[in-house]
């Protein structure tokens, strides 16, 4: 094989491409993105039609989404961390371990997972992770589920590494109304991460049936009346619990 040939066999996708290149990142987009996500989140995904004509693929090869997400979750971990854990090192691993376990880890998990689940039952995926559509057929990229997948943790982290963690003296307490509030905040986040989902799979023409995605949200609300009556959902799924800390203060 030719050089040149296997050079362009090699090439390396945009948006690993682009993760050093900060001053080309468009970090305003992103807060545009991540403040709508949380109140008007359909014009998130409305933009990809103008993206996809000047790019020609629906996946977004900027990473600074991606970056300007990881920082807020390496300070609430880091947050979680001095409030719960012995010793500013401590701190730190879980500031870390919220960027690569529960972050990023999470979103190419279910990247994956939606890549070939959606791709093979509501429409078709492409060959190549990151390519362009070729031959005029759009089929699903994998870069794109990713973009959908990280975007959808930004009412998860909202509401249950921020608003939690603020509120965490008052929805740990053992009265019922605590339970409440507490369960609520995961059954939104959860239920939010969802529509989201579905939001940025159904802005794709090519698919059919996105629907299906909105279907674990009724689930979550028969889980949530469940638990009202039988599971804390603050101090037994608290974020920094995932790290091996326990919530030692008495709250």
């Amino acid at each position: 094989m030719p050089p040149s040939q296997r050079r362009s066999t090699m090439k390396v996708p945009p948006f690993f491409r682009r993760l050093f290149k900060f001053t080309s990142m468009d970090f305003e987009t992103a807060v545009w993105e991540m403040i709508n996500l949380i109140i008007a989140p359909k014009k998130v995904f409305r933009n990809i039609y103008y993206h996809v004509q000047t790019k020609n693929s629906y996946h977004r090869a900027d990473p600074a989404f991606t970056y300007l997400l990881s920082l807020f979750f390496w300070l609430t971990g880091l947050a979680w961390g001095l409030a719960y854990a012995d010793g500013f090192g401590r701190a730190v691993k879980i500031s870390f371990a919220f960027v690569l376990f529960h972050l990023l880890g999470s979103s190419v998990i279910v990247s994956t997972l939606m890549y070939f689940s959606v791709g093979k039952v509501l429409g078709k995926r492409r060959q190549g992770l990151f390519g362009p559509p070729n031959g005029g057929e759009e089929e699903l990229e994998f870069g794109y589920c990713f973009d959908v997948s990280i975007r959808a943790f930004t009412p998860i982290w909202v509401f249950l590494y921020v608003l939690q963690f603020l509120l965490m003296p008052l929805i740990a307490q053992d009265y019922w109304v605590s339970n409440f509030f507490g369960n609520t905040m995961f059954l939104l986040a959860l239920s939010y991460y969802f529509i989201i989902i579905f939001l940025g799979f159904n802005a794709l023409p090519f698919l059919s049936r996105t629907e299906v995605l909105l279907a674990p949200i009724p689930v979550l609300v028969i889980l949530w009346v469940i638990s009202l009556f039988t599971f804390d959902c603050a101090t037994n799924l608290a974020p920094v619990l995932w790290c091996g800390v326990n919530l030692r203060k008495p709250v």
